[in-house]
């Protein structure tokens, strides 16, 4: 299985999958009258779509079940040229579906919908070739993949087997609604970090992870424990990227928001095409949290997310915009 030939921009991301349904309702809650859009989702679904827009090979290692549901999943995603080949199917298994209520649009309140052992949870390792791990440029794990079954064990035995190469990222993505308790969380995004180059998170999960809120206390330590790029998301206040060498802080853009969900897949996206592309942390740190803002401004996640050109004219329309 060593034989594989990648393309040198492959982005390879872990983990949840589903369908999304969003309420159409600007402030309607789940016990209001609602009605609802579907969409794929899961953050690390939305990422591999988001990579994929920009132009990378994007490869998804996750489960849907089999179902009309399943299937839609895999249709759509071909559509947005993810490679789908490890998007496998359990054979009892029922695809999750989430519920978003827009309940308020910047922080939408969701409910999971997932079997005890979602499609999702059963990844086995051998399953995947050791190459697709060890040669992928960006090697992408959502923190909730660590929370659960067999794709847990699988998840850090890649991480493991990466062990810190370069653009090796966790993304802290952290679900309560996945975990025990918020302690099992920590533990789990502490063993993932030791085996990763890049760390993202917002305060909330980096206090999870590490019991810290302060954004440059935070990043210091993401550092000195062997990190080499870490990220933290300020919501309302942007975006800070820090380096050994360099610490910097990307204003928030200003935008009319539509639905928080799907903003910071679509800045891990970018990030990765920024991390693949060799560029500055600060033209990397511009162009995510670009794209974040365009995402924020449609309902869905995976159908919102943009070309590098529609990406490159929503920047220079904000450009236009600040001037």
């Amino acid at each position: 299985m060593r034989k594989l030939a990648l393309m040198k921009n492959t982005v390879v991301t872990v983990g949840r999958v589903s369908i999304d349904l969003y309420g159409l309702e600007a402030g309607a809650s789940f016990g209001s009258e609602q009605t609802f859009s579907k969409s794929v989702g899961g953050s690390p679904s939305n990422v591999a779509v988001a990579a994929a827009k920009l132009g990378n090979h994007a490869v998804l290692l996750t489960k849907v079940g089999s179902d009309a549901l399943g299937q839609y999943i895999v249709n759509k995603l071909n559509s947005w040229n993810v490679d789908t080949k490890y998007v496998t199917s359990e054979p009892n298994g029922l695809t999750p579906v989430v519920l978003a209520a827009l309940d308020p649009p910047e922080d939408p309140k969701l409910i999971f919908h997932r079997q005890p052992n979602a499609p999702d949870t059963t990844i086995v390792a051998n399953s995947v070739p050791t190459a697709l791990i060890d040669d992928c440029a960006v090697f992408w794990m959502s923190g909730c993949a660590l929370s659960h079954g067999e794709t847990a064990k699988s998840s850090m035995q890649w991480l493991q087997q990466r062990s810190r190469k370069q653009h090796t990222v966790i993304d802290l993505d952290y679900r309560p609604s996945f975990w025990p308790s918020i302690d099992d969380a920590g533990v789990a995004a502490r063993a993932a970090i030791a085996h990763c180059s890049v760390v993202v998170g917002n305060r909330t999960e980096c206090e999870m992870a590490i019991g810290l809120t302060d954004p440059d206390q935070i990043a210091d330590k993401f550092l000195a424990d062997g990190v080499s790029l870490a990220i933290v998301k300020l919501g309302a206040q942007g975006v800070m990227l820090a380096t050994r060498e360099e610490r910097i802080r990307i204003a928030p853009l200003k935008i009319k928001l539509v639905c928080g969900l799907g903003s910071g897949d679509a800045f891990g996206g970018a990030l990765a095409h920024g991390l693949i592309n060799n560029w500055s942390i600060r033209e990397i740190g511009e162009f995510a949290n670009a794209a974040g803002a365009f995402v924020a401004t449609k309902l869905t996640c995976a159908d919102a997310m943009p070309t590098e050109e529609i990406l490159r004219s929503f920047i220079s329309d904000q450009s236009q915009t600040i001037n």
